[in-house]
């Protein structure tokens, strides 16, 4: 491995919660950055503190808990913003603040409308407050890949000179291509006189889909620290994804001559759980983590591969830490059996919580006749859910009668917040319908169901099925996850989530329109 490392900046939980439709609580925040603590990413931002008290409570939570990475916390270049970074950060084992401010001329004049030099003083001066702070200070030029490139030679050398120990080229609109990108990370090495005093790093957006391609030649030319979200989460098409880049650089030392710190062996789980927090689906011909990523439709490549695997594949599934299924559990096996396949997919269990964990496998193993990998990572989803969520309301029972020639028809049962339990029925244009309007009946909280869908966790006719609805209330959007080998239950329990976590949040996740990189 080489001895020269590339630090991986994860900001899953800042620019990846600005994706249109993500809205994290804190306690999810808390378990994605454990997650990339297991990764091993160098640098968690953690948010944007300044931007609302649920964003500032969440950075002040991981930067306490969270101990191994540096703990970075976005702020405008405005003083009180700065200020709220500190504070939220100031616990933390190893604090960064991040300041940014735009750069180029077209975002100067009409979203800041100021002028350079004025949006200059602004830089000078709050990487300058940040230093008061903490000696770990990044400054990031939003839009540099549209900024007159003296002026940015200029803006980095001044915000280096006050004190910035990081400077990132961001790509905030995802404009430039490999080799224009590589060639301005070159310029910006030879004409920023006191360069070697900062870690160069990028921040690439996926406008044009060339996110990680732009990260990867800006690596190849000298930048030292890239920064991105898991999945490729993000504004707008996303940012670079992180697996992509890891992998990209792990799969070719050859060329990159950089190594990272990263455990790839948690890429995958990293992934699920990003996806399944979020209820953003990778798509299946999604690199490194994708459901097809490791799979060989072609006759010519299943006879290469059962050969030699390096025929066809550049990477080890394992070492990305893909589910294997050469051990299949049943409904005969027991406790053992099922800690073990766990703790082989990164979950480490209590007494309390395996038991909790082996009544829900054995319900599941009396419906299929094989348990396989992907469904010990969705039934750990369901508990995740379980807890994380306040079951204000239980869904006890519920049934349905429904075909070509009956009107549908829900009967449910649900255990109130007073342990009470009421059953309603309704009817509807179909049994999912009919089964939501069942509950409404008796939990009267009003909202609009804005996205349904169903996807297979594992395949075959007895494969569990995941359901993902969003519903939104008062302007807030609400995720609701439920899986079952019944579609029909899961559709309940995806509902009753979501209204759970409705009912919970009251007015939901403050979150924030200011720009950043």
């Amino acid at each position: 491995m080489p001895e020269e490392k590339v630090m991986i900046f994860d900001t899953t939980l800042r620019d990846g919660e600005q994706s249109a439709g993500i809205g994290l609580t804190t306690p999810e925040k808390l378990e994605i950055s454990r997650q990339l603590d297991r990764l091993g990413v160098d640098i968690i931002e953690a948010g944007f503190a300044a931007s609302s008290p649920g964003d500032f409570e969440a950075v002040q939570n991981i930067a306490h808990e969270v101990r191994r990475p540096i703990i970075a916390s976005l702020a405008r270049c405005v003083l009180p913003d700065v200020d709220a970074a500190w504070n939220a950060i100031k616990d933390a084992e190893r604090p960064r603040i991040h300041v940014f401010i735009s750069s180029s001329d077209v975002q100067i004049m009409h979203q800041l409308r100021s002028d350079p030099e004025s949006v200059l003083s602004a830089a000078v001066a709050s990487v300058e407050r940040a230093k008061e702070y903490c000696d770990d200070v990044e400054f990031s030029p939003m839009d540099a890949t549209r900024t007159d490139i003296e002026y940015l030679y200029g803006m980095l050398e001044a915000v280096i000179n006050a004190g910035a120990t990081t400077v990132n080229i961001a790509d905030t609109v995802g404009y430039t291509i490999p080799a224009e990108f590589y060639n301005r990370i070159q310029l910006i090495k030879e004409n920023v006189p006191n360069i070697d005093k900062a870690v160069l790093s990028v921040h690439c957006h996926n406008d044009l889909g060339m996110s990680v391609a732009n990260s990867l030649a800006a690596v190849t030319a000298g930048a030292r620290q890239v920064e991105g979200c898991i999945n490729g989460l993000g504004e707008r098409a996303g940012n670079a994804a992180l697996e992509e880049i890891i992998m990209a650089i792990e799969t070719r030392p050859d060329l990159f001559n950089v190594g990272t710190n990263i455990d790839t062996r948690q890429i995958y789980r990293t992934s699920r759980l990003v996806s399944d927090i979020t209820g953003f689906p990778v798509q299946p011909n999604k690199a490194v983590v994708g459901a097809n990523a490791f799979r060989h439709a072609s006759g010519i490549h299943q006879d290469g591969v059962l050969k030699e695997r390096n025929t066809f594949e550049i990477m080890d599934p394992r070492s990305v830490g893909w589910p294997s299924n050469e051990l299949v559990l049943g409904k005969l096996s027991g406790r053992a059996g099922l800690r073990s396949r766990l703790e082989e997919l990164g979950y480490s269990l209590d007494q309390d919580e395996l038991n909790e964990t082996f009544e829900a496998f054995k319900d599941l193993a009396d419906k299929k006749r094989e348990v396989s990998d992907a469904d010990l990572v969705a039934l750990m989803s369901v508990r995740r859910r379980r807890v994380d969520v306040p079951a204000v309301y239980k869904l006890e029972h519920v049934q349905v009668s429904c075909g070509s020639h009956e009107i549908p028809t829900a009967t449910v049962r649900i255990i109130g917040p007073d342990g009470n339990a009421t059953t309603d029925a309704a009817t509807g244009t179909g049994p999912v319908d009919a089964v939501y309007k069942a509950i409404n009946r008796i939990i009267d909280v009003p909202n609009t169901l804005t996205e349904f869908r169903v996807n297979a966790v594992t395949e075959g006719i007895d494969a569990l099925g995941d359901v993902t609805i969003r519903v939104e209330a008062d302007e807030n959007a609400y995720l609701g996850r439920g899986s079952d080998t019944d579609i029909i239950v899961a559709s309940a329990k995806a509902y009753m989530n979501a209204l759970n976590r409705l009912v919970a949040a009251g007015n939901g996740h403050a979150g924030t329109d200011d720009p950043s990189p």
